[in-house]
């Protein structure tokens, strides 16, 4: 598996990153990833020679850092590039902000929790509207000179409170966003767009969340009928699991992207989740690490073999025009 340097901040990491957001989560009463699957997927990964983690202090209430704290207790920890986030308190009641008090608490939390000295990357899970984000930037800027923090990326928010961001880091010379997490994937661009221009702009590095649509672009979903949103989904699968799977993943755009990735797939004798990932791996305008969530080692196995897929300008462009109709009007997305 061949690295690739994560935007400006010299990392050298998998062109593919483990998102353990399932590890610990449940969904319709079920846990999707128990301790044991847990260790069994880190295992598969680093196997594969997997070293880029994908961690949150809300996921799994916890467990997923506890777990990954674990498993690297008989692991080189410089080997691993470990991702964690903020926002959301796990010590306090008073939750959901970017405060000094919290950022704070919640990285020593992240590091206790994870058996670390350090986190390689601090996302900012959500932009806090309420707390000054030059504020916030300081906090982290701390951290980083405590050594406490190396780089700092900022996951789901508006290409213009990103810039604004960069901006603020920039005149007050904090540690500025080098990583950037939003949802992207090939049904779901000119949605996030303006962020990616910017992310494009600046190097920053971009990590893919749901990279493959919740699943729906695996091609384990079938259209019943003429109805953009009458889906079969297989049993234990998320579209099976939750109702929000149809609100957010399943839409006209989604099927056309998902019929020209069967097409490239039946042409490359690739799965259609390898050439979705593939498609992103293969952005020119900035580093695109997409955050794999498989449930399994055999969905990893074939995740992984996504870096092997080599996709010609020819059938990037069937993929990247999918999402057009012949007027050239994007299709409906309800996400």
């Amino acid at each position: 598996m061949e690295y690739v340097r994560l935007g400006e901040t010299g990392l050298q990491v998998s062109p593919l990153c483990l998102g353990t957001w399932r590890f610990g989560e449940e969904s319709g009463g079920v846990v999707e990833t128990d301790r044991e699957q847990a260790h069994e997927l880190l295992d598969a990964f680093a196997d594969h020679g997997g070293n880029f983690i994908d961690t949150a202090n809300g996921y799994g209430g916890g467990d997923s850092e506890r777990w990954i704290g674990e498993w690297l207790e008989d692991k080189d920890r410089e080997e691993f590039v470990i991702a964690s986030k903020c926002y959301w308190s796990q010590v306090s009641r008073f939750q959901e902000n970017l405060s000094r008090k919290n950022v704070r608490a919640e990285v020593e939390g992240s590091l206790d929790r994870l058996g670390t000295d350090y986190l390689d990357v601090l996302y900012l899970h959500r932009f806090d509207d309420d707390t000054p984000i030059e504020r916030t930037l300081r906090t982290i800027d701390d951290l980083v000179s405590e050594g406490k923090v190396h780089h700092v990326g900022l996951s789901t928010a508006d290409a213009w409170k990103l810039t604004k961001g960069l901006w603020k880091a920039d005149v007050n010379n904090y540690e500025a966003f080098t990583v950037t997490q939003p949802m992207f994937h090939a049904a779901y661009k000119e949605d996030v767009a303006d962020y990616l221009d910017v992310c494009a702009d600046q190097d920053l590095a971009v990590c893919p969340y749901s990279p493959l649509g919740g699943g729906f672009l695996t091609g384990k979903y079938e259209r019943v009928g003429d109805g953009t949103y009458d889906v079969e989904a297989p049993d234990g699968s998320r579209g099976a699991l939750t109702d929000v799977f149809e609100d957010w993943y399943v839409s006209e755009r989604g099927w056309h992207v998902l019929d020209a990735i069967r097409a490239v797939a039946d042409e490359e004798d690739a799965t259609p989740a390898q050439v979705a990932l593939a498609w992103l791996m293969a952005q020119d305008e900035f580093t695109c690490v997409p955050i794999v969530g498989a449930r399994t080692t055999d969905q990893l196995d074939e995740n992984v073999g996504a870096v092997e897929v080599e996709l010609s300008e020819t059938q990037f462009a069937r993929i990247d025009e999918a999402r057009y109709d012949e007027d050239g009007a994007v299709y409906e997305s309800d996400a």
